[in-house]
């Protein structure tokens, strides 16, 4: 299986960006996706994940302003974001996986939002 990420990028704080992230390869279903990030000398962290079935989860820090969605018939999924702050500034990574095994992840794309 590979994942291949897009849509990072450079935005002011406020601003909006949507990332994607497709799936490829032998792709077992049902799985979940999700969106991680890691900011410099911080552990990598859960954004948010979706179920194959639509079941949302998100960070607290997230809710409100982020959105994750998927396309089933694509393998992929999207996170949009919206009112951007410095702190959200890191790389941001996909996954696919099903129940508790490790799945597998991307390749990261940076995330920058300037105050």
């Amino acid at each position: 299986v590979q994942l291949q990420a897009s849509g990072g990028g450079l935005v002011q704080a406020g601003g909006s960006l949507r990332l994607s992230c497709a799936a490829s390869g032998s792709i077992f279903s049902p799985n979940t996706m999700g969106w991680y990030r890691q900011a410099p000398g911080m552990q990598r962290e859960l954004v948010a994940s979706i179920t194959y079935s639509g079941n949302t989860n998100y960070a607290d820090s997230v809710k409100g302003r982020f959105t994750i969605s998927r396309d089933n018939a694509k393998n992929t999924v999207y996170l949009q974001m919206s009112s951007l702050k410095p702190e959200d500034t890191a790389v941001y990574y996909c996954r696919i996986w099903r129940f508790t095994a490790p799945g597998y992840w991307g390749q990261g794309t940076q995330v920058t939002v300037s105050s």
